[in-house]
């Protein structure tokens, strides 16, 4: 027996609903010898000839009658199956997505977000997960559904799409002697106390370089996993913290701190978005994808405008 394929079955369904084989090529838009061709096969395939001629017409046999229904059927079935998925409107879908999102951005950019969400899409929960989660596996694995923040590069199956840039600026309160300086200079800024944020407990990075160029270096008092835990200590004690400059504005803004330009060349902060192939052409993970771009988009904006 021959290889049954999609599109014989569809040219039988075709054949079987016109009884013609010009009427059938027309029905799916093919040629009428290549209709032959397909009806010669299903005849050797189903030992009948499926269509015998009557006069200028054809005429189904009793063996096509008997498959007439059944082949409609699946080739209904079958078109269904190979059809785009419109049973789900994203919009009015119920999900949770597990977001891991840096801690500076889960008070800038998750309120603006469940706003959104609230009126675009008011079916999709959040669930944050802890930034300590391996970023690669926890997205491979299915534990994290999205990532948002300071994305590196991973494994190559791993999805990202850069958001914004941020440039860091120094944090300090009111009462700091740094706020009555005029100009924070490099060497003020290395004689100062520093509190550094590192997930990794790492005391050294680019700011320490940028002054080991210039002869400088700087005392680290304490190292913390997250920016929200050093500005709450720049708020209390007279140390120097870092932050980016929009997404960090709402934080320093509540908790009343004085920001100042950072008197090095320092890298910008990439903000970005990651996730995990399977989900790339899921409808309402792209919906999700699409109102964090926009949220972003309008951070971005804002940040620009100051």
């Amino acid at each position: 027996m021959d290889n049954v394929d999609l599109n014989l079955i569809k040219a039988l369904d075709a054949l079987l609903a016109e009884n013609s084989v010009t009427g059938a090529a027309d029905l799916l838009r093919t040629s009428p010898p290549a209709m032959s061709r397909a009806l010669a096969r299903l005849r050797r395939i189903f030992d009948d000839p499926l269509l015998v001629r009557a006069g200028r017409d054809l005429v189904p046999t009793p063996r096509a009658l008997e498959l007439r229904g059944e082949v409609h059927a699946v080739a209904t079935r079958a078109r269904a199956l190979f059809a785009p998925s419109v049973s789900t409107d994203p919009r009015t879908a119920v999900r949770t997505f597990d977001l891991q999102v840096n801690d500076m951005l889960s008070t800038a950019f998750i309120p603006p977000l469940l706003d959104d969400l609230r009126s675009q899409a008011p079916g999709i929960s959040l669930r944050l997960r802890p930034e300590n989660i391996e970023d690669t596996p926890a997205l491979r694995e299915g534990l994290v559904d999205l990532e948002i923040g300071i994305v590196r590069p991973g494994d190559p199956e791993t999805c990202t799409e850069t958001l914004l840039t941020e440039t860091l600026i120094g944090v300090i309160r009111p009462t700091h002697p740094l706020a009555k300086a005029k100009t924070v200079t490099p060497r003020r800024f290395a004689a100062a106390d520093h509190i550094v944020v590192s997930r990794r407990g790492r005391a050294r990075g680019p700011i320490d370089e940028r002054l080991a160029e210039l002869g400088l270096s700087r005392r680290v008092v304490a190292v913390v996993p997250s920016v929200a835990t050093a500005l709450f200590l720049a708020r209390d004690t007279d140390v120097v913290s870092v932050a980016p400059t929009g997404l960090g504005r709402p934080m320093v803004d509540t908790l009343g701190l004085r920001t100042f330009p950072i008197p090095l060349s320092v890298p910008h902060l990439t903000i970005g978005m990651a996730w995990h192939p399977r989900n790339h052409h899921d409808r309402t993970h792209q919906l999700l994808r699409e109102r964090t771009r926009h949220i972003m988009t309008v951070a971005d904006g804002g940040s620009r405008q100051e």
